[in-house]
């Protein structure tokens, strides 16, 4: 699970094996080994051993600002694995290696586009004509990307339009198909310029930190990316790698609008745009979570959603282990 602080106030402490979290004169014990990580979204406080105890079980504390982007991690000072890892990083960034896993992630991010297009038309006949239009726009980019061919340096902008002509087939998709009451135009950032935009870049923070710290614990370099440039301070391959996953956050969101559970109490109007307020935070965040603990398939086995990042990054660094090896032993 993850531990959200979300009330002004609350104080994180331990208490054995337990995290103890104290608001006003309320307390509350939950144990070391059902915590995975601490989303802190609001001003709260810390006891040093509290901190001790989440390194010690590689739990990382994660601060959000107003919009879900984690602008800050408590973590362990140790590398997850080798640093052949990150070598190899720098070593295929540019080269065809590069491109096959950056095409292998936005092909899945499509893939994960259509199938829930697929899914919410079987459920919406009337609208049945409309969705296949956005359908045939992914498909076609899908096999724009399938046929993508050559080195990373020579096909960045290629796939980033490709990638970037199929999103905007699928939020078109998105805005059509939910209440009229929260349609939108498009994707909008910081700030957010409706209600669904607020909530869905906030589900995508919080997927940016479990991203990241699967990353670390894989051995990963969050900073050298494949598909998104280096630039200061830019995690690029969190970028990256979050690609295959966004689909979470927007389940998450689209149901919790065409379900209508969210509400107008939820956001609040800022300047040149909207944000989700606590009660919408908290919302949120329980249907994210919900979503990340249901079982599915993966490769094999049967795990929850949210452990599929660290199986995928995991993957990825094992096989740039095995590029390594195969590099020493001359084949």
């Amino acid at each position: 699970m993850q531990l959200v602080l979300n009330t002004p106030g609350a104080y994180l402490s331990k208490s054995g094996d337990c995290f103890q979290i104290k608001v006003g004169e309320q307390r509350n014990l939950i144990s070391v080994h059902k915590v995975q990580s601490i989303l802190v979204t609001t001003c709260a406080a810390f006891s040093s051993d509290a901190i001790e105890l989440a390194m010690n079980h590689n739990i990382d504390v994660v601060f959000l600002d107003r919009f879900g982007n984690p602008y800050g991690r408590v973590w362990q000072s140790k590398l997850g694995s080798t640093t052949k890892i990150r070598r190899r990083q720098l070593e295929i960034s540019e080269t065809e290696e590069g491109l096959k896993l950056v095409t292998g992630w936005i092909k899945k991010k499509i893939e994960n586009q259509i199938q829930f297009l697929e899914d919410l038309k079987r459920h919406r006949e009337s609208k049945a004509e409309k969705i296949d239009t956005f359908l045939k726009s992914l498909r076609h980019a899908k096999e724009k990307v399938k046929g993508v061919s050559g080195t990373l340096e020579e096909k960045r902008g290629n796939l980033m339009g490709i990638e970037g002509g199929a999103g905007r087939s699928y939020f078109a998709a998105l805005g059509y198909l939910i209440p009229k009451a929260w349609r939108f135009e498009g994707r909008s950032r910081q700030p957010a310029k409706d209600g669904f935009n607020a909530m869905l870049n906030y589900s995508y923070g919080v997927l940016y930190s479990m991203v990241e710290k699967a990353c670390i614990l894989a051995g990963l370099d969050p900073y050298i990316g494949f598909l998104h440039t280096d630039n200061y301070n830019k995690k690029s391959l969190v970028f990256d790698l979050i690609e295959p996953f966004r689909i979470l956050g927007e389940k998450t969101t689209f149901y919790l609008f065409s379900k209508r559970e969210a509400k107008r109490e939820h956001f609040d109007q800022i300047r040149n745009g909207v944000t989700l307020n606590r009660e919408g935070k908290k919302l949120l965040i329980a249907a994210l979570n919900k979503r990340l603990e249901t079982k599915v398939r993966y490769r094999g086995r049967n795990i929850q959603q949210r452990d599929t990042i660290q199986f995928e990054c995991h993957r990825v660094a094992n096989q740039l282990i095995k590029a390594e090896r195969n590099w020493e032993n001359g084949k």
